[in-house]
């Protein structure tokens, strides 16, 4: 940045003692970064006399400057001021002025690292106001979805049929390799587990009995609905947090058509409507698993476990899977749908609902399967 002339006299400074004091620093010359000039080590000495409690310049020998001398002065501020010592801009060239009140005038970019760790109770308490500050806007998510659903029964939805039957694709057929994956594994696991007691009894016959049982009323629905939460609960979350991102979502509202019923509805009708089939499926793998298991490890008869298997399950098995995993299936849902509409205006953002999603749908579903599995006790079904 030069100033006034073009002169290529070379860059000096002189201190002055012109009271008991104060200090005047004279500048000449031309201070440019290409060329040589004084630096702050150089007039360092002169500033460490205790007595000095003012700074004031003299420019007018100066023909040229540029952040050479911006260099210099912020060295000398950044001394000054710790030590107490005023500084008298007034006799700089006005450029140099604005410029220096300029940077003093951003403040210091917090960073966070020399900040203390948080405690464990100020983490729990940091999660609780979290929690009762997003408790309002999932409850009026629900109120909306709710809502939605009442439209829907009505025949007033604002939905296409299209996009229904596309998301019952996705997260029906193209699932059932995922899901008969799992479950056959876990149908072993399970057969395994049995054996290990049984066998000491020579019961072995009743595992049967655990496997069909086990996978039919329990651990379908869950393994379901966690793979489903993984799997389309993070999809869910991923598009509608990329339709906040693009303003889709702002679109809809602006044409008059409700978000709720255009893009959750048929989302939520989807997993309520593939749920019960993916558990039945998957409880039939896992029997499946369990007959590989005791017919080819423990030498018990095709025919033999077969009725043992079917003198075990009953409509009522059936039927406690299949609500629970309608129930699992309606929260992943809801989850991944909640996390997506709640989506920030950034690709870290959709990261983020994407996670807390799958976070919340099993959360949901770890809750849900427990309060369901003892109000089944209670009532003795």
């Amino acid at each position: 940045m030069p100033g006034t002339g073009e002169s290529q006299l070379a860059a000096n400074i002189e201190t002055i003692r012109q009271a008991d004091d104060r200090l005047l620093i004279k500048l000449s010359g031309a201070w440019r970064l290409q060329q040589s000039h004084p630096v702050f080590a150089d007039i360092e000495p002169s500033l460490r006399e205790s007595s000095i409690t003012q700074i004031t310049f003299d420019s007018q020998s100066m023909t040229a400057w540029d952040t050479g001398l911006l260099t210099l002065l912020s060295q000398l501020i950044g001394f000054a001021q710790p030590q107490h010592i005023e500084i008298d801009k007034s006799g700089l060239p006005s450029g140099v002025q604005r410029l220096l009140a300029l940077a003093s005038a951003v403040p210091a970019k917090e960073t966070g690292r020399e900040e203390k760790p948080a405690g464990f109770f100020s983490k729990i308490g940091a999660l609780t106001i979290d929690f009762l500050h997003g408790l309002p806007a999932t409850l009026s998510f629900l109120g909306e979805v709710i809502l939605s659903l009442g439209r829907w029964f009505r025949g007033k939805a604002q939905y296409r049929q299209s996009d229904l039957f596309l998301i019952i694709q996705e997260v029906g057929p193209q699932g059932l390799g995922i899901v008969a994956l799992i479950s056959f594994l876990v149908g072993l696991i399970v057969a395994y587990m049995g054996a290990v007691q049984l066998v000491q009894f020579g019961a072995e016959i009743y595992i049967a009995d655990l496997v069909a049982i086990g996978m039919v009323r329990e651990m379908s629905a869950l393994m379901t609905g966690i793979i489903i939460a993984g799997r389309t609960g993070a999809a869910f979350a991923a598009q509608l947090g990329t339709m906040q991102v693009n303003e889709e979502i702002d679109a809809l509202k602006t044409l008059g058509i409700s978000a709720v019923d255009f893009l959750v509805l048929p989302r939520l009708l989807a997993l309520i409507t593939m749920m019960p089939l993916l558990t039945l499926y998957s409880g039939l793998i896992g029997v499946a698993a369990g007959f590989t298991v005791a017919t080819l490890v423990f030498d018990i008869g095709a025919f033999e476990y077969y009725h043992q298997t079917i003198r075990a399950l009953d409509l009522r098995q059936f039927g406690v899977g299949i609500f629970k995993g309608t129930i699992y299936g309606a929260l992943v849902a809801f989850a991944g749908c909640l996390r997506g509409m709640q989506c920030g205006r950034s690709a870290q953002a959709v990261g983020e609902a994407t996670t807390s999603a799958v976070v919340t749908s099993i959360l949901l579903i770890v809750v849900a399967a427990s309060v369901l599995t003892i109000m089944f006790y209670k009532l003795g079904i």
